[in-house]
């Protein structure tokens, strides 16, 4: 069977290297436009600690539940996916936003035993463990939450799939009607098309009149650099708000991210953007003030209206795996594995992709 993927961000990538992996012939068109949600991405695998609703958390649930096995294989490949179980820090200095977040967490995990042990930290039991956090917050700790480095991530599925003879065309692409590719100055056919062009999706869509209801979401997310600091085990931290902290061996910590709805393809970093990422960082780990700010990226998330994903069948060998907005690190290689068996005509769990059916914007 041949597929061909519109998109190599970490969607595309993802189904390209589950396709590959059954046998099929895959080939993979993208621009390598700047902004890549990837990009923006902080890398933390923790369904467990986030605010999903009863709609989406199944997927997530599923997609951290998945992130151990794809990381074992792809090192049995010889490629480095960078995933860590780390631990996160649920951070606040109100004791009730403490308590229903501990509630809500041991709700999660009764029934997901890779998502580790919750226990309750004092601010300096969480300092211990985040030392620049700041001294009124207490948190809860979650044992088995990961982060993951999403370029490293998406090059080591790439390079997997490489491996497993899929062939990637750097080329603008477009949907033509018949199960057609325009790319670039070629046109490719296939028995399937997977269209994976995250923010892009919907322009991509735009000749064949097949609606996609994604829309740029600029983010802005800073990293930091602590020389002779070794980071390498420090936890996830999630304050109450859409701000986090992360961070990764060397001395880096990664703090962000904005999210602006509106901003269009505008590939900026702006002053008010990088002024808030600052600000939420300072005051949650006012211990960094004194590290250096090595790079901030710009990267523009595929937004839908109801913040779900869109995964499945649009028509008749047409595929979507897009609009992940802010959880597209999390979703989306689960995600990519879901939509190549759905394109194989193998079974997925129905339940799962309900809430993500293009169908529901119809």
């Amino acid at each position: 069977m041949r597929v061909i993927v519109i998109g190599s961000g970490m969607g595309g990538a993802a189904t390209a290297y589950h396709l590959a992996s059954r046998g099929a012939d895959v080939v993979v068109v993208d621009a390598d436009l700047p902004g890549v949600a990837t990009d923006a991405g902080a890398g933390i695998v923790s369904p467990w600690t986030s605010r999903w609703d009863e709609a989406g958390y199944p997927l997530a649930a599923a997609a951290g539940r998945y992130y151990p096995e794809l990381a074992a294989e792809l090192r049995e490949l010889g490629h480095e996916p960078s995933y860590e179980v780390v631990g996160g820090l649920v951070v606040s200095a109100a004791e009730d936003e403490l308590a229903a977040a501990r509630e809500r967490i041991a709700t999660r995990i009764a029934d997901a035993p890779e998502a580790g042990v919750v226990q309750r930290l004092d601010p300096a039991q969480a300092r211990e463990l985040f030392p620049p956090l700041a001294p009124d917050l207490a948190a809860v700790h979650l044992s088995g939450a990961g982060r993951v480095d999403g370029r490293v991530l998406r090059r080591a599925l790439i390079s997997a799939a490489i491996d497993k003879g899929v062939q990637f065309v750097d080329a603008e692409a477009s949907l033509l009607p018949g199960l057609r590719v325009r790319a670039g100055d070629e046109e490719l056919t296939g028995d399937a098309v997977v269209l994976a062009a995250g923010a892009w999706s919907a322009g991509v869509a735009g000749p064949l009149g097949v609606p996609v209801p994604v829309e740029p979401q600029r983010g802005q997310i800073s990293h930091f650099d602590l020389p002779g600091t070794d980071t390498s085990g420090w936890p996830v931290v999630l304050p109450r708000t859409s701000h986090y902290l992360l961070s990764f061996p060397g001395g880096r910590v990664v703090a962000g991210a904005t999210r602006e709805t509106g901003a269009g393809f505008d590939h900026r970093v702006t002053v008010a953007g990088q002024r808030e990422v600052l600000d939420h960082a300072l005051s949650v780990a006012p211990g960094l003030a004194e590290a250096s700010l090595a790079e901030t990226r710009v990267g523009f998330r595929p937004a839908t209206p109801d913040t779900l994903p869109l995964l499945g069948q649009v028509a008749s060998g047409l595929f979507l795996a897009t609009g992940f907005g802010p959880a597209g690190l999390t979703l989306a290689p689960y995600a990519g594995k879901l939509i190549a068996d759905l394109v194989l005509g193998e079974d997925v769990p129905a339940d799962l992709l309900a809430p993500c059916a293009p169908a529901r914007f119809s």
